[in-house]
């Protein structure tokens, strides 16, 4: 059965343009501004990880607290998976870091790293959805964003050590043939090429052309294979990373709150103090900013203490024991938010609201 055509745009032309085009826009700026300085060759300086990663990649975290709030009292129709989650992402945390912290966070790298390729299929998938795509290609659509992430991730473990990791060295699996990489390449460019051809095909017979989706592809293709495959660099990977994962996601939670928001004023209901914030971008955007510095303080003071400059305080040291407790506990904003964004965003009736705030039935 056919879908029906909605619009080849996921929030609007111009917002698509400014949150996926603009972020790797951004993310290409600072790969200039590193490449004009030197930075490329060393360690992300300070203020890169001020802006990044606590200003974008753990800010964005947080923004999933948005999108449970936003279901109001609905919430309480799915407390296994907004009280249920945390709880065992905690435990299971714990039991990891028991068994040794090299094992949770290699745990939690391949957590991340399937969230993270995840997310750019499912903004394919919005994109398909609302332009009335079905089965049509569905698979050669799949197969591109998929080869666009996988290819250059499996580069990067058969060229272990790089200068950067996703958490800390030796996070990932070491040993992976160097021929089974360049075959991934070989794979993927036969694979774009029909991607390709598969769109120019859909334009000339005057079919609806998604031109979000192929931002998405494009887009993604570009920064995985800079950020991973041509630059050995925490600079590069952390700009060409954070940004075009996070800023977006920012935005479909702000967009998806503010519309619904909006909507139950339009309809005369009663306004929780998290409607009335979720339009205004400021009071939506500053305690996310603020949560995400006091997450970063505690990793810093606890755990780390590589940015005392930005992070005040005695360092501390809790000791093995309870270090088995505590950073499973800092760990859990993101361990909680790869789980439910596995459940938030699908096109189901359980999502009914969400979804229709993108447009989508």
């Amino acid at each position: 059965m056919a879908l029906p055509v909605i619009s080849p745009w996921l929030f609007g032309k111009r917002a698509d343009f400014l949150l996926f085009g603009g972020s790797a826009g951004v993310a290409l700026l600072f790969l200039g501004i590193g490449h004009v300085t030197g930075l490329l060759d060393g360690d992300a300086p300070p203020w890169l990880f001020l802006i990044a990663v606590v200003g974008v990649d753990v800010a964005h975290v947080w923004s999933t607290g948005w999108r449970v709030l936003s279901e109001g009292r609905a919430a309480s129709r799915r407390l296994w998976l907004y009280a249920g989650v945390p709880v065992a992402a905690w435990c299971a945390g714990v039991a990891a870091y028991s068994v040794s912290p090299l094992f949770f966070w290699r745990v939690l790298a391949y957590l991340a790293v399937f969230h993270f390729v995840r997310q750019q299929y499912g903004w394919v998938s919005l994109y398909r959805r609302k332009n009335g795509e079905g089965h049509d290609g569905r698979l050669l659509d799949a197969a591109a964003i998929y080869g666009a992430t996988l290819t250059p991730l499996l580069f990067w473990h058969a060229h272990l050590p790089r200068k950067f990791q996703w958490f800390l060295r030796g996070d990932f699996l070491s040993g992976l043939p160097e021929g089974v990489s360049r075959a991934a390449f070989v794979v993927y460019a036969g694979i774009f090429a029909a991607w390709v051809g598969k769109e120019l095909a859909r334009a000339r017979a005057n079919r609806p052309v998604s031109w979000g989706k192929i931002l998405i592809v494009f887009s993604t293709a570009a920064t995985w294979f800079l950020g991973i495959v041509a630059f050995d660099s925490d600079y590069a990977f952390t700009v060409l990373n954070v940004f075009v994962h996070g800023i977006p996601y920012m935005g479909l939670v702000w967009f998806t709150s503010k519309t619904r928001a909006e909507a139950r004023r339009e309809a005369g209901e009663a306004l929780s103090l998290v409607d009335r914030m979720a339009p205004r971008l400021v009071p939506f955007i500053a305690p996310l900013l603020l949560v995400a510095f006091l997450e970063e303080w505690g990793w810093d003071r606890l755990v780390w203490h590589d940015h005392a400059v930005l992070f005040p305080g005695p360092a501390l040291d809790p000791g093995a024991l309870l270090l088995a407790l505590i950073v499973p506990l800092l760990a859990l904003p993101q361990a909680t938010h790869y789980v439910w964004d596995a459940f938030l965003w699908k096109v189901k009736p359980a999502n009914a609201a969400a979804v229709a705030a993108l447009g989508i039935r």
